[in-house]
């Protein structure tokens, strides 16, 4: 006998509905899976056969076929599980109910029949409201990341009796009701007021965080920047419920999410080692699987000591940084992940980092701090927009009051409430976000000041990328001021975030 159950696998983000469809008949003993499965699915034919007998039930040695179509799709994971197990005891008739056209079914199971959680449910909830499934039968253990999806009927299962008993109306399963997610302040252990002097340094991080501008913090050993840094999403807007969903999917997919928390609420900082290798700073392995520029999405990734990263970690960053997604290719297929994230980054002037300083004297030579240097490509510089020099303070500064974050971010806020309006019809919401017909757009400048740019550009040699860079953050700066036009005094700041790494 024929039955067709229905389950959903994700390529990457985006889900597609799998049809787990099981023949029994009568022939030499035989269970044979089909439609390009890898080794865990080939592997659950004794987890499913143990799991059914230890869960109760009697079922005769037959001849098995099991196709996963689309044929021509490879399926990857152990979630198959649960709607092979329930395939084949609708075929031997165990199971009464016949029409399961919508209703979707996930979930690893154990020997003893226990439904295990698996990672990745909340995006396959969401893509199984977009298809149009009525209800998902999930783990235990899943329920409170499923619980923010609305319009979807979740039913949350222990074992695999539990389902069948439901199935042929002998029980009822808990159903998962619609929690919403409480999105208020964010409260940080970290606060601007910690940090003395370096009002330039704060000035641009400001900037970045009201723009979303990506930020090199350039400066001796001590001068703060690592400090600095881990302070910026102190000052950042607060997540939207969408940006949470699109976080919360992510970590989902990577397995960082557990029963205690069912969404990400807080902008994320990836901080990662610098001996990090370019797969796991973009993603990838056999299974494409996020990497930390995707766990950063809407939050930050922050790079300390940038030249000390490996060459080719610090260049596959290209892409990312300027589509904000990174598609990742393998034999077996290939994922494409958000990756809208910021980059503050931070770095020496010279390997033992007292290049120009006047507290110590620098021991490099000429050929060492231009290899060090090096390191860093000029496409990689022109993708930061804002480049600042982080110098020692003055011992009369560490006495001085400084703003809080509370305070900066109260005028970085009013700046993004600004560009949401702004940009409500073109798909965007930060001036980091502007194309070039964009820019034409709203990001109208005056006579002089294109004269200004113009003496800039040709002085300094900036590329068609650092001049849009520029103008874009005057566009920021200026709505840091509430100023309608982008006015001379904008583009003279911006252009002197730019000219920081030509005087090295």
């Amino acid at each position: 006998m024929l039955s067709n159950i229905k389950s959903i696998s994700l390529n990457g983000l985006n889900g597609y509905i799998i049809d787990v469809q099981v023949d029994v008949s009568n022939g030499m003993p035989l269970w044979d899976i089909v439609g390009l499965p890898d080794a865990s699915i080939r592997e659950s034919k004794d987890r499913v056969i143990t799991a059914i007998k230890n869960s109760g039930y009697k079922i005769q040695s037959k001849k098995i076929v099991i196709n996963l179509a689309p044929a021509g799709v490879k399926k990857e994971g152990s979630f198959l599980d649960l709607p092979m197990a329930i395939g084949v005891l609708s075929s031997y008739e165990i199971i009464k109910r016949r029409n399961y056209e919508n209703i979707v079914f996930v979930g690893e199971l154990s020997l003893d029949g226990k439904i295990k959680s698996i990672n990745g449910i909340l995006p396959i909830c969401i893509e199984a409201k977009k298809l149009g499934i009525d209800a998902i039968i999930i783990p235990k253990g899943n329920e409170k990341e499923a619980s923010i999806i609305k319009c979807l009927n979740v039913f949350v299962a222990e074992t695999l009796s539990d389902v069948v008993g439901f199935l042929n109306g002998e029980v009822s399963l808990e159903e998962c009701k619609y929690g919403k997610i409480k999105i208020s302040e964010s409260d940080y252990d970290y606060d601007f007021a910690d940090v003395k002097g370096q009002e330039n340094a704060k000035r641009a991080l400001e900037i970045s965080a009201a723009g979303g501008h990506n930020c090199l913090l350039i400066g001796s050993p001590g001068t703060g920047k690592t400090m600095l840094a881990s302070r910026i999403c102190s000052i950042l807007p607060d997540l939207t419920f969408e940006e949470i969903l699109e976080i919360t999917k992510v970590y989902s997919i990577d397995g960082k999410l557990n029963s205690s928390n069912s969404a990400i609420t807080t902008r994320p900082f990836i901080s990662p080692h610098h001996t990090i290798s370019s797969v796991s700073l973009i993603g990838g392995g056999r299974n494409p699987m996020p990497g930390a520029v995707s766990l950063a999405n809407y939050g930050v990734l922050f790079l300390d000591e940038l030249p000390q990263f490996g060459i080719s970690a610090i260049e596959a960053l290209r892409g990312p940084l300027e589509d904000k997604k990174v598609t990742i290719t393998r034999v077996s297929g290939s994922a494409t992940y958000p990756c809208n994230f910021m980059l503050i980054a931070s770095m020496n002037p010279c390997p033992c980092g007292y290049y120009g300083s006047n507290v110590k004297e620098c021991r490099c030579t000429e050929q060492e701090i231009k290899k060090y240097l090096k390191r860093v490509s000029g496409p990689i510089l022109d993708r930061i927009d804002i480049h600042v020099d982080v110098p020692n303070i003055k011992f009369e500064k560490l006495d001085q009051a400084t703003e809080k974050s509370c305070v900066i971010k109260e005028r970085v806020n009013k700046a993004r409430k600004i560009q949401v309006e702004r940009y409500k019809k073109e798909g965007i919401i930060s001036n980091s976000e502007l194309n070039t017909n964009l820019m034409q757009k709203y990001c109208e400048i005056d006579d002089q000041s294109k004269k200004i740019l113009e003496i800039a550009f040709e002085k300094y040699g900036f590329s068609m990328r650092a001049y849009g860079k520029v103008v874009k953050v005057a566009r920021t700066i200026a709505d840091l001021e509430g100023t309608k036009n982008i006015q001379k005094e904008h583009i003279i700041e911006a252009i002197h975030y730019r000219i920081l790494d030509k005087n090295n």
